[in-house]
């Protein structure tokens, strides 16, 4: 992991958001891409942060917003073919 990686940050936001209400929602999403994003690449474990976050949202997280960017986000940062 190198010092630029922002993983741990990343999971630790994402327990932060779902610990508030028990859901995740778009904005929250973007403020943990941010982290993936800030040193312009999103590594490995960034992405198998992502991937997990993904994983563990349920149907009552996914209205049609957050549906399109998880989406979105998977194309993108090629999250299907990440470890």
């Amino acid at each position: 992991m190198s010092q630029t990686d922002g993983s741990q940050e990343m999971l630790f936001r994402s327990m932060q958001c779902f610990s508030d209400d028990g859901k995740l929602d778009v904005a929250e999403l973007e403020n943990i891409l941010e982290i993936a994003t800030r040193d312009g690449e999103v590594t490995e474990d960034e992405k198998r942060v992502l991937k997990n976050i993904f994983y563990n949202l349920t149907s009552a997280d996914l209205n049609p917003a957050l549906w399109k960017r998880v989406e979105e986000l998977i194309v993108e940062l090629q999250l299907d073919d990440a470890s």
